[in-house]
């Protein structure tokens, strides 16, 4: 079971590095979502085995970990980590990245938002996957 905030920041890390779906879900609450910049909001179930299906290899590198509450209280983790990424082709896809996972009261995490900047990775990864998801604005 995950006690601290260091654990859950490890075994995830660990477990995204080595594409390792069974092992990243582990770490979810039964209906997580996830949010991309990339992929849009996901059901973690979903989110997880397509980013892996995009990778042809990760490696992480921790940065930092703070802890702290939302505003309703739930406990929320950040990480802040150096994803070195490489598409299905090898074509590196390289980001720092800022994941912010708010936890339900087993400690598994609800929800995670993961915020980075796709200026450099987007055309690359639109390239490699076709993919060309784009969050809604509002126009008015």
């Amino acid at each position: 079971m995950i006690v601290t905030a260091a654990e859950l920041v490890s075994a995830y890390l660990t477990a995204l590095e080595r594409a390792d779906a069974e092992a990243v879900l582990e770490l979810f609450a039964p209906g997580a979502m996830v949010h991309s910049p990339l992929y849009g909001p996901r059901p973690a179930t979903e989110f997880y085995p397509e980013l892996f299906a995009d990778t042809s290899r990760a490696a992480l590198t921790l940065l930092g970990v703070a802890e702290g509450r939302t505003q309703q209280g739930a406990a929320l983790i950040s990480f802040w980590f150096h994803f070195d990424w490489r598409l299905p082709s090898g074509v590196a896809a390289p980001f720092d990245v800022v994941d912010l996972a708010e936890l339900a009261e087993d400690g598994r995490i609800a929800t995670l938002r993961i915020v980075y900047d796709t200026v450099d990775v987007r055309p690359a990864f639109e390239r490699e996957t076709g993919s060309s998801w784009r969050p809604v604005t509002d126009q008015s």
